[in-house]
């Protein structure tokens, strides 16, 4: 997963909210995970609001299950009988051996992506991909025989198990080679060295191995595993390997998606899922939350110019002081923070509250008043705003990273500049970032006489020798993504999923029930490789089925150490991805999309 995005847990009412810094996002449910005490004064307004509004509305009660309706288990009908040996197989202890063995030997090869890494052929740190390749011919020999292989841009990888019928639409499994660098200074904090790919009884560990080196081997044991079995499928699979995500993919998922695009022409695959999200408790009721878009980014670059000189005879303000106006007047302006009922969030929140055991019912009644009434949108905002991360998958966010201006100290600076970085809220678009960015700094423009250009358009005219110009930082931004159908006449991808979700769960597990685990539309907080592949399928998923994804330990810090030191992922988990996706390859192939 690409470090677009940090996470931390949101525990509601007097629970201690950690303030730990993290890497590495996760689905939206685990925001509200946590033993959470709810009382009626956090709303400024009582209960009985909730039920006078019910009753204006011409309502007596609503049900928060009928907000969350849920798919059953999907378990495959005509696949059954290949489903029931591969989850034999996964739950032997020679299964078991063999898969950490192969997740591991993957750990090992350290596939490490930098920023600013030159085009594959031009910087030698990319030839480890090609060590890479070859440990997975070697490991998956029936992969290799039975499927297409085709290298795009030297070391992005693309395999299609063809299925018996062409006319129907594939699916695309997606995840991806690289892996976050591991920093020098920090080798010795590792408990496993973090390439060692040690097991240690329960656990697998090394850079990679939770993120996202499971998941890419995890869909290859799978194939290979039904291909043992003797398994044909009727659907085409296709599997598409990046390998530089953890830099936004320029190089791999790019270049792959071109090649989808022309091989397969738009609007190709009847789902696609790549990396993302799994499950945590949530209210005593483990919830699963696949992502089901994502937001957008821009970078925005501000920056003066003006007259230098000797710095004995200052102007009133200098390049860096007229920056330092700026900014600040951008972070004390931010954008207006709005819970919208169109946001992936409230639709988590709402199924949390419908199927967790333990949910109390204040928390409930908060949900149904916002549903009837302003002033209970505004009384749950209130409760969800308290935590930073809840607000900024709500809005959209302005972070001021990057700032950079002056040569000496006796010389007045003739040029200063910032980057801020925006992550563009679900209901936004970048268009509106840059009229948000141009109109809040207009009358600083004009109170220091600078000849003002925003995003190529002249604003304002002052002293020619003092400019100020916004522009988009590196030359591109992203917008939002599109929203994968979760209800209607176009949902059926998602009810696939999530009933593949439950099959798994209760297989695993061993236990019954259609909500023994419920299924939330969920979001994370960055991007993944799926935003080269918004053209190729409306149906998008960002989830790989790890159980207690993103879940804190006893210090506060992410469990599994994604993007951080003593990265690891358990054995269990990873061998119920496997089943996950068994079943979801078994399930596509006889579903009707």
């Amino acid at each position: 997963m690409s470090s677009k995005g940090s996470v931390a847990p949101f525990q509601l009412g007097n629970e201690t909210k950690p303030r730990s810094r993290f890497g590495r996002y996760v689905a939206a449910a685990l925001l509200l995970a946590g033993s959470a005490v709810w009382t009626l004064s956090q709303f400024d307004a009582p209960v009985e609001y909730l039920h006078s509004a019910k009753a204006a509305a011409g309502l007596v009660h609503i049900s928060l299950e009928d907000r969350c309706p849920q798919s059953s288990p999907l378990i495959p009908a005509g696949n059954k009988e290949t489903w029931d040996d591969i989850r034999d197989l996964v739950g032997s202890d020679n299964f078991k051996t063999k898969a950490i063995d192969w997740l591991a030997g993957a750990v090992k090869i350290p596939t490490q992506s930098y920023d600013g890494m030159a085009a594959p052929g031009a910087d030698a740190r990319w030839e480890i991909f090609g060590e890479f390749h070859a440990y997975l011919a070697e490991a998956f020999p029936l992969v290799y025989k039975s499927l297409s292989v085709k290298k795009v841009n030297t070391y992005g990888l693309l395999f299609e198990w063809t299925g018996k019928d062409t006319s129907l639409k594939p699916i695309l499994l997606a995840g991806h080679q690289d892996v976050v660098p591991v920093h020098p200074n920090t080798v010795k904090e590792w408990t496993h060295p973090p390439f060692s790919g040690h097991f240690d009884g329960t656990s697998i560990w090394g850079r990679g191995s939770a993120d996202d080196k499971c998941g890419l081997v995890g869909i290859l044991i799978t194939v290979e595993s039904l291909l043992e079995k003797g398994f044909q499928p009727t659907r085409s699979v296709v599997l598409s390997f990046g390998f530089d995500e953890e830099v936004s993919g320029p190089q791999g998922a790019q270049e792959l998606a071109k090649e989808l695009k022309a091989s397969y022409g738009e609007d190709a695959f009847a789902l696609i899922v790549d990396e993302g999200s799994g499950y945590v408790d949530t209210y005593g009721t483990p919830l699963a939350t696949p992502g089901i878009g994502e937001k957008g980014y821009i970078d925005t670059r501000v920056e003066i110019a003006a007259p230098g000189g000797h710095s004995s005879v200052p102007p009133p303000h200098t390049s860096i002081g007229m920056l330092a106006a700026l900014l600040v007047e951008m972070e004390n302006n931010p954008f207006e923070l709005k819970l919208n009922k169109d946001d992936i969030l409230y639709g988590t929140i709402q199924c949390a509250a419908a199927y967790g055991k333990s949910v109390p019912e204040e928390l409930k009644d908060a949900i149904e008043w916002s549903l009837y009434s302003q002033k209970g949108m505004h009384a749950l905002e209130k409760i969800i705003f308290q935590d930073k991360l809840m607000s900024s998958l709500v809005g959209t966010t302005q972070a001021i990273d990057l700032i950079n201006g002056g040569v000496k100290t006796n010389a007045l600076p003739e040029q200063a500049f910032a980057i801020v970085n925006h992550r563009v809220s679900t209901l936004s678009n970048v268009d509106a970032v840059k009229a948000r960015d141009t109109n809040v700094l207009k009358h600083l423009a004009q109170k220091f006489n600078l000849t003002y250009t925003a995003f190529d358009e002249l604003i304002s005219t002052g002293a020619p020798e003092k400019t100020l110009v916004l522009s988009e930082a590196f030359g591109h931004s992203l917008e939002p993504a599109p929203l994968t159908p979760t209800s209607g006449a176009e949902s059926a991808a998602y009810k696939l999923l999530s009933g593949t979700i439950k099959a798994t769960y209760n297989a695993h597990h061993g236990v019954d029930g259609d909500n023994s685990i419920a299924v939330a539309p969920g979001m994370m907080t960055g991007n993944t490789d799926t935003r080269y592949y918004w053209d190729l399928s409306p149906h998008i998923f960002r989830y790989n089925h790890q159980g207690s994804f993103g879940k804190l330990d006893k210090d506060g810090k992410i469990a599994g150490g994604i993007h951080t030191v003593n990265e690891h992922i358990k054995v269990d988990s990873f061998l119920e991805m496997i089943l996950f996706f068994t079943t979801l390859i078994l399930n596509a192939d006889e579903a009707d999309l």
